[in-house]
């Protein structure tokens, strides 16, 4: 008999490349298929290819490692410490009485989305600039408001990112390397500023935040000194969290470090169960300290001369930018920002949804959020999705990175590190994009959030990215 008969005779296991649905009909053959989710390196555009093979070069890419080896030592070896509280003004770079941060890459009012238009006027009008939203648009577009990205001031903003004066900021220092991060408190959830939202209740309550939260927990910090996030953060994804969008022990155990502290201060009683309540009503609290602390270690590992690894990810509802940490500075890499697909809440549909934004998807950039998934199974129920494609989120983005961090684990995985540095060579060569679970926003003003999902960046912004970075190295 031949070989080729043999073939035939025997059972068919077969490996799909390309068209998926051709396994399933292999399959209806009673023959056993495995799908191969393989793409041409560069999407097979001849420029891409071209970029990586230069990088391939033996001394190209010899100092491309050593300087990612570098960037990611970086990023692991930061231990990002809570060193206090304080309002923007007092310890923001370059923060003014009129000045306004925003999420994602640079964006001029007259281009900006729905969500950050009603976040912006609701500052305005929380800063005294402005006696309404009517008055405060107006303002808005004079050029009387300097608009600048939150990223570029040291700090990351929760969806539209909207950052004022007067807000209450987390100081958060690198004790390993020395620099310093910031973010503004949470308002917890649904109908809040940095969804949109800008009526009186939303003004009310940042008034509240500055009068009351803020202080509270800036005397209590005081007291406190510092408080160790990177070992807290560690605890929360063995209890469940991803830090991202389920924050449920990462809040838990936030209050318990604080809440000593806090009952030392001089406020009144009243006012401390005002707080715990506030804590209380939203698992959300702890929400930006984690951005804070993955910002505060990315920033150490930016502008590594040579590197190719990613260092931010952002979105301002228009636009998705990354910067990588060999293009020193405020070097922007951007594309369209995209949908997420995920749970609606009742009475929306996904016509309703604003695009992606927000700067919380420095939680991936940092390894935490989408890409650890693995560690907080339960996050399906808010984002959709199963929990096997949990698991497979947080073991398919070591594709596209180049180490593990020893310090953030994943008990399901037998306590791996979650994936940490995103490569932009690794993306553009697999065709793989960086995982990212985030709230959705209306796409009008005014409204707040309607959802959450799950989206992915345009791979345009990798493309640039690479494009550049290979002039650069190659020069």
């Amino acid at each position: 008999m031949s070989k080729i008969n043999e073939l035939f005779n025997g059972k068919i296991h077969a490996i799909n490349v390309g068209i998926e649905f051709f396994k399933d009909d292999i399959i209806k053959q009673n023959a056993n298929a495995s799908h191969l989710d393989w793409k041409p390196p560069g999407g097979g555009k001849p420029e891409l290819i071209n970029a990586l093979d230069r990088l391939e070069n033996a001394a190209v890419a010899e100092k491309i490692a050593a300087a990612n080896k570098l960037a990611v030592e970086r990023i692991i070896n930061s231990q990002p410490m809570l060193v206090g509280f304080d309002q923007a003004i007092n310890v923001v770079p370059g923060m003014t009485k009129t000045t306004i941060l925003h999420a994602g890459p640079p964006i001029t009012w007259d281009k900006m989305c729905g969500s950050m238009k009603g976040a912006v006027t609701g500052a305005i009008v929380f800063e005294g600039l402005a006696k309404d939203i009517e008055e405060a648009e107006q303002v808005a577009a004079s050029g009387a408001i300097t608009f600048s990205p939150c990223h570029e001031h040291n700090c990351v903003g929760s969806m539209a990112g909207v950052t004022s004066a007067s807000m209450f900021m987390h100081v958060v220092k690198n004790k390993t390397y020395g620099n310093v991060a910031y973010t503004n408190l949470s308002e917890q959830m649904a109908k809040i500023l940095r969804m949109g939202a800008n009526d009186e209740s939303v003004i009310a309550r940042l008034n509240w935040m500055r009068d009351v939260l803020g202080p509270m927990l800036r005397d209590a910090m005081k007291i406190a000194g510092e408080i160790d996030l990177r070992l807290m953060l560690a605890q929360a994804l063995h209890m469940g969290d991803e830090c991202h969008n389920r924050n449920n022990a990462g809040t838990s155990l936030l209050i318990q470090a604080l809440t000593p502290y806090i009952l030392e201060t001089d406020f009144t009683k009243e006012q401390k169960r005002e707080v715990f309540d506030f804590v209380a009503s939203s698992d959300y609290f702890s929400g930006p300290t984690w951005m804070a602390l993955c910002k505060c270690a990315l920033d150490a590992a930016h502008g590594i001369e040579n590197s190719t690894i990613v260092t931010t990810m952002a979105r301002n509802g228009v636009e998705f930018g990354i910067r990588v940490s060999g293009m020193a500075g405020n070097t922007w890499f951007i594309g369209p920002a995209q949908k997420v697909i995920g749970p609606m809440f009742a009475g929306y549909k996904p016509e309703d949804s604003g695009l992606d934004i927000g700067d919380s998807a420095i939680t991936e950039t940092y390894g935490i959020g989408g890409f650890a998934m693995a560690a907080a199974p339960a996050i399906v129920a808010l984002v959709g999705g199963t929990v096997e494609e949990a698991i497979g989120f947080s073991t398919t983005m070591k594709e596209i990175t180049t180490a593990e961090n020893p310090n953030v684990t994943i008990p399901l995985l037998d306590f791996q590190g979650v994936a940490t540095g995103i490569d932009i060579r690794q993306v553009i060569q697999t065709g793989i994009l960086p995982i990212i679970n985030t709230a959705i926003a209306h796409k009008d003003a005014g409204i707040g959030m309607i959802g959450a999902g799950i989206t992915y960046p345009p791979m345009e912004a990798f493309e640039k990215a690479l494009l550049a970075v290979t002039e650069t190295i190659s020069q």
